[in-house]
């Protein structure tokens, strides 16, 4: 029998706005129309829901993003709602239908289905009929839909028995999963667990002095919120919330994410004021599901340095033994270990597991490595050290062998065809120019510099990055061009007091040490030119020497031989690969533009990308 929609399943839901309980309600088959993603998500998707009479604005879950990705769900295909809300749409008569829970019944038809009737005209409950022949409009009101509606009471009866006073409140309202909130719907109550609790602090600005608090809150589908508190509310709220425990909440407002300070998969972001209401439901336990949203190990560049956290899935290459590092901010002596995984880009990356994920997960890992285990992780910071690398944060979450879609398409491939290829490192492009994938890298992305100064958004949202192909035009002779470094971790050091030098990082004193270059230059191209920074590895090979010989012949030799070395290094051609952030100096905002990877220009390489490049233009 072929699969169809309900009949007058769209007026059944606007019939019944908000369901007490997914259980009461009848079947309801919807086909998906214009199905499309709401801006540039990859985890909210919208369409028209039809039942081939009527259709209404709708949003599908997070998780059906997996459906829709795997092709399970299609434009024109079918989906019975478990669950929904209806909220209004700002400024319109019209509601939106958010489903809550939902299940695909059909990836996609062969066409839009819609009913042969007579024309017809909604006004709210009534459906006004007219006939062809122009007679007098006929009023036909539907009959009310039966509802098996209970009190709060009942509810409390049947199914919380002797609750606390906490949980017997939250009965009296509908309980909405995180996926269904909008800064457009105005009474709500969540039923969220405290995953991440951040410190009291204070800050000041022109208008004096205040105090912020931020919480992490997961409801029972995985869905995450950050919520943030000012003043007054932060005082209040922060004894309350406590880490794990299990809260109501309502009277708080929505509004979009700032992308530059989330740290949570979330479009919104939610603000508790002074009365905002927050019980903790005593005896209610729940372990949230643990949600993923995977990103490609070759995709990690444009989330380097930014305060977004990721997961990643990928095969363990390799486990580390167990290091000791001391913590700068208390002196504290931390475990640290090393792990590195890939995946089916054929890339790898190294993961830093630290604390308890370092002497417990990683310990589990090292006994199974000869296995190669698939391992997912989720809330990962993304540095640069060494090119690009992972590491944990006290929130992260890592599993061995999950099962998860994405684990085993991973264990596939990887016994298929990824355990005899060819793998490099994900920061192999950007630190070692001189290998055959690092030389391709400084061909790839290629820009002029007018590209990047002529555009001062680049690297708001996320680290860009290019190749360009300029000449040094200018060293100041007169800058601040290295720093003392402790020989043992290149970290900064001060001397001691008596001799020698001390090492915050590695918490000991040393006789020696070393300068390690940090200097700005200027670079030009046909088209302009820009201050860049240069660090140490790359500035050896720019300057010719190394930064405590440059400093011997600047003492030894004088000003008018060191500026004469600084000059040797100008006007030759050089490629390097940058990346690019937004920076406020003095007030000022500006470019910071870094070099990741310097080589010097090969005459017949860069000839023979030319070439190609005008083929390109001729084509």
């Amino acid at each position: 029998m072929e699969k169809l929609p309900t009949p007058g399943g769209v007026a059944t839901l606007l019939a019944n706005p908000n369901p007490d309980s997914g259980s009461d309600l009848p079947e309801i088959v919807l086909q998906v129309v214009d199905l499309r993603p709401i801006g540039n998500s990859s985890t909210r998707y919208t369409f028209m829901a039809s039942d081939g009479k009527m259709k209404i604005k709708a949003m599908l879950p997070t998780h059906f993003a997996s459906e829709i990705n795997s092709g399970n769900l299609q434009n024109l295909g079918l989906i019975r709602v478990l669950d929904y809300t209806l909220n209004s749409i700002p400024n319109q008569t019209e509601k939106a239908l958010i489903v809550t829970k939902g299940e695909v019944v059909a990836s996609s038809l062969d066409s839009e289905i819609k009913s042969e009737v007579k024309e017809e005209m909604v006004m709210e409950k009534e459906t006004i009929k007219v006939s062809k022949q122009g007679a007098e409009p006929l009023i036909v009101l539907k009959p009310k839909q039966e509802m098996n509606v209970k009190s709060a009471t009942q509810i409390v009866k049947e199914e919380r028995g002797n609750a606390a006073p906490a949980a017997r409140l939250s009965m009296t309202r509908r309980v909405h999963p995180l996926v269904s909130l909008n800064p457009y719907q105005g009474n709500w109550t969540i039923k969220v667990r405290v995953t991440n609790k951040g410190n009291l602090r204070t800050y000041r600005n022109a208008r004096g002095e205040g105090h912020v608090f931020n919480v992490e809150l997961t409801d029972e589908d995985g869905t995450q919120i950050q919520a943030t508190m000012f003043n007054e509310a932060a005082k209040k709220f922060y004894p309350k919330f406590e880490l794990g425990k299990v809260y109501y909440i309502s009277k708080g407002s929505l509004r979009i994410a700032n992308k530059q300070f989330k740290t949570v998969q979330n479009d919104y972001e939610m603000t508790l004021n002074e009365n905002a209401i927050v019980e903790e439901a005593e005896g209610e336990v729940f372990i949230p599901e643990t949600k993923f949203n995977f990103v490609k190990i070759d995709q990690l560049s444009s989330y380097v340095n930014s305060r977004e956290l990721i997961d990643v899935i990928g095969i363990v290459q390799n486990v580390s033994s167990t290091l000791s590092i001391r913590r700068k901010s208390d002196n504290e002596t931390i475990p640290k270990r090393d792990i590195t995984i890939a995946d089916d880009s054929n890339k790898t990356v190294v993961v830093s597991l630290w604390n308890d994920l370092a002497t417990n997960v990683g310990q589990e890992l090292l006994d199974i490595v000869d296995t190669s285990p698939v391992v997912a992780i989720k809330s990962l910071k993304v540095g640069e050290f060494q090119g690009i690398s992972l590491s944990t944060v006290g929130k992260s979450i890592v599993q061995i062998n999950p099962d998860l879609p994405e684990a085993n398409k991973l264990r596939s491939w990887y016994d298929s065809e990824g355990k005899g290829a060819s793998m490099a490192s994900i920061g192999s492009d950007m630190v070692s120019p001189n290998t055959k994938s690092g030389a391709r890298s400084m061909y790839s992305d290629r820009v002029f510099l007018s590209h990047i100064t002529s555009d001062p958004s680049l690297g708001h949202d996320k680290l860009v990055f290019f190749s360009i192909n300029a000449y040094i035009s200018f060293i100041k002779g007169d800058q601040t061009m290295w720093y003392r470094a402790c020989k043992t971790c290149n970290k900064k050091v001060s001397e001691a007091s008596g001799s020698g030098y001390w090492c915050e990082a590695c918490g000991k004193n040393d006789d020696q040490s070393s300068l390690r270059y940090i200097m700005i230059l200027k670079v030009s191209d046909p088209t302009g030119e820009a201050w860049i920074s240069v660090f140490n590895e790359q500035a050896e090979k720019i300057i010719g020497c190394s930064a405590d010989e440059l400093e011997r012949i600047k003492t030894e030799d004088g000003d008018d031989q060191y500026l004469m070395k600084l000059k040797e290094a100008m006007w030759e051609p050089h490629l390097f690969r940058v990346s690019v952030t937004p920076n406020e100096y003095n007030g000022e905002k500006r470019q910071r533009i870094t070099v990741r990877g310097h080589a010097p220009v090969d005459p017949a390489t860069e000839s023979k990308y030319l070439l190609e490049e005008i083929a390109k233009l001729s084509a």
